[in-house]
């Protein structure tokens, strides 16, 4: 079965994302942890967590997906924002607690002139300062295409973070798909030979999740613009493909496509009659 849902809105409540999700097709979600351009979060309400906890038992949810704000950069050059990072990304840690079966997402970040060496030794530092021993969330390092200064770009980058995390036992890779085909990574010809060299440079045990978007952009552009599914440059029969990879097909899938959610009830059902059972 495929484990598939799309990008909710917490300002009504985590229990009525969960019922959202449903009456959509979906048995996972992803949601921001705080403002996505700013910093400002949702009072927690541990009764609210609960009740999504028990429906989603219920329901038998994939894991949920939450996304760190986009303002949050590890790697800047600028210590303020470092500090931001650091905090925001503890206090989403220590929220997420709350949450089953939850992940969290973020983009590594931008090293601003400074060089990715830098960003990555900057960016896995924060994530030493931020994790604590006994969490039970996963982290997951976003895959990037690659445009300005981002951190991420590559495998190789990804790995190199990885490395230099105490805690690297909870972290993994969500894998966007209009990312890395905007990265370079051709997956709509060479999709077996992008997650071979993936799981040479990362490992395939670390991919926890995949964000499926079309791209509006050519391979290899560097930048990142999304697009509905089958209605871009990496097209539907490229994403069959994806749901149905023996190596991908368990793992869930978030959209991030540009729908209301009519739209995305009609991509998940386009998604769901793709897979082969």
């Amino acid at each position: 079965m495929l484990h598939i849902g799309c990008h909710l809105s917490v300002s009504q409540g985590f229990l009525h994302m969960g019922k959202e999700a449903v009456s959509i097709g979906a048995d996972t979600f992803q949601f921001f942890t705080r403002n996505p351009r700013g910093g400002s979060v949702r009072k927690l309400d541990i009764n609210d967590m609960e009740a999504l906890n028990q429906f989603m038992a219920t329901h038998h949810f994939a894991p949920i997906l939450a996304h760190a704000p986009y303002t949050l950069n590890g790697c800047s050059k600028t210590a303020r924002t470092r500090q931001f990072a650091r905090e925001a990304m503890a206090d989403d840690l220590r929220r997420l607690e709350y949450l089953d079966h939850c992940r969290y997402n973020f983009h590594p970040g931008s090293h601003v002139g400074q060089g990715a060496e830098t960003g990555i030794e900057l960016i896995a530092d924060m994530l030493n300062t931020a994790m604590f021993p006994e969490q039970k969330t996963m982290i997951l390092l976003e895959t990037m295409a690659g445009k300005g200064t981002e951190v991420g770009r590559t495998f190789e980058e990804i790995a190199a973070i990885i490395k230099q995390t105490v805690y690297n036992d909870k972290i993994g890779v969500c894998l966007d798909t209009c990312h890395v085909f905007d990265g370079g990574y051709d997956i709509v010809h060479q999709l077996d030979a992008v997650l071979a060299q993936f799981d040479s440079i990362i490992g395939l045990q670390r991919l926890q999740a995949i964000h499926i978007n079309d791209s509006k952009n050519s391979l290899g552009s560097h930048k990142d613009r999304h697009e509905k599914i089958g209605a871009g440059n990496i097209g539907l029969p490229a994403f069959t493909a994806i749901v149905n990879h023996p190596a991908l097909r368990e793992l869930p899938f978030y959209l991030e496509t540009p729908n209301d959610m009519d739209g995305y009830a009609h991509e998940i059902s386009i998604l769901r009659a793709a897979q082969h059972e």
